[in-house]
């Protein structure tokens, strides 16, 4: 018997117990449907992760105090220290180095008239929006005259804007951080991103500014210390070579003998961009991992299903084999109809798990849609395993069929 001619008695069968066949593979298309839906979600958060590292910066390196760790945090990353604002002067005169923006924040309350707002300051330089990759959509960015005057002007992050000022223009406005006066110069462009991975909800001062009227930081060394040192090196291909030279002449500032650990970590765009890789990675699994399991379940109700069949179609199967069919024959034909019957499951699966993750795209929490994206490979994971789980839990059914002797089989009332 060729595979046409089973094909065509597996779809036979089928039809003629549609109640029971669509029983079947109900838990097939919940499986494909759950695995679909669950791998979109993972990648959809793993490319918004993705998208929101590559945005804070292009080649850039993020200084930060304390020696950090991956299985710990030693000294405690907020209260480490040990970078200052004379350090990140001293970063701008490397040749490897396009620009230093040496930072501190704290958290503010920002008020407009009746408006106000709970965000994020950054105390920062001139070189911010071109080492962190920001754009000025409205007004303008501070200078270096506003560094050297302490002056009490403010940059708006688009998330802080449209709260306080909505599609009014607040350039040359007025508002108060934590009850000091600032003048408005600019707005930044939107950025995108929800929840700690934001970079519109904030607001941005020159640095001189913020040692002066937000005094959190402890001094060291008789210099005031920062939060951050952001640096950007000049191309990928110079990466390597500024994380270099920015730790040999950290630890010739900070007097580190050369059998002591830095007391400052260097971090790149790949390190954030391997650890959320790995984390989203275990995401996706664990997620994917519960579609699977639905998977397993429908397989079992498939193989029910077909040992149920086997039982009532014992003397079709008698005759078959008094006629002149072989083994193997017997087995191909309930083989053929498990994996039928699990493909058909996951056809319909892939359609309502791409629907499920097209209406939960349009999940709106927080001001942010949810991020899903349903990759070829994810479909085609779907497609195989649904097939297999047809293969793995018809042969014992098939292998009980073909098994049957003919005689007791033709005697099967």
């Amino acid at each position: 018997m060729n595979m046409m001619e089973n094909l065509r008695m597996a779809f036979q069968s089928i039809m003629a117990n549609r109640m029971r066949s669509g029983l079947t593979i109900l838990g097939i298309i919940i499986g494909v449907m759950a695995v679909i839906t669950m791998l979109a979600i993972g990648g959809g958060t793993q490319a918004s992760v993705t998208r929101q590292i590559e945005s804070i910066g292009t080649n850039l390196l993020i200084i930060l105090p304390g020696r950090i760790t991956m299985g710990s945090i030693r000294g405690g990353l907020g209260s480490a220290i040990t970078l200052t604002y004379a350090d990140a002067e001293a970063l701008r005169r490397l040749p490897s180095l396009n620009g230093v923006a040496p930072a501190v924040q704290s958290a503010v309350q920002v008020v407009y008239l009746d408006s106000n707002t709970q965000t994020n300051l950054i105390g920062t330089t001139p070189d911010y929006v071109q080492v962190r990759n920001h754009k000025v959509a409205l007004g303008s960015f501070f200078t270096d005259s506003h560094i050297k005057a302490r002056s009490l002007v403010v940059v708006l992050g688009a998330d802080v804007a449209k709260a306080l000022f909505g599609d009014q223009d607040p350039v040359g406005q007025v508002v108060k951080i934590n009850r000091i006066s600032f003048r408005v110069i600019g707005v930044l462009e939107k950025k995108g991103g929800a929840g700690m991975f934001t970079q519109d909800d904030l607001v941005v001062i020159p640095i001189t500014t913020a040692f002066t009227y937000f005094p959190r930081r402890a001094e060291w060394r008789g210099q005031p210390s920062v939060t951050a040192i952001y640096a950007q090196a000049r191309d990928r291909n110079s990466l390597n070579q500024a994380i270099e030279e920015v730790r040999n002449l950290l630890r010739d500032r900070h007097n580190l003998s050369p059998t002591a650990e830095d007391d400052f970590t260097i971090v790149t765009q790949e390190d954030m961009l391997s650890m959320a890789t790995s984390i989203t990675n275990i995401f996706t699994i664990f997620l994917g991992s519960i579609g699977a399991i639905s998977l397993i379940v429908g397989g079992i109700g498939i193989m029910n299903i077909m040992l149920v069949s086997v039982t009532e179609r014992t003397r079709e199967i008698g005759i078959r084999m008094a006629v002149g069919a072989k083994r193997r024959d017997i087995l191909l034909q309930f083989l053929t109809e498990a994996t039928v019957l699990s493909l058909l499951g996951g056809m319909i699966g892939i359609v309502l798990g791409w629907l499920a993750s097209w209406g939960i795209g349009r999940i709106n929490i927080g001001g942010s849609y949810i991020q899903t994206m349903v990759t070829p490979w994810s479909v085609l994971l779907a497609v195989i395993f649904s097939a297999a789980v047809g293969l793995f839990f018809g042969i014992y059914p098939a292998n009980k069929a073909a098994s049957l002797n003919p005689i007791e089989a033709l005697r099967y009332e």
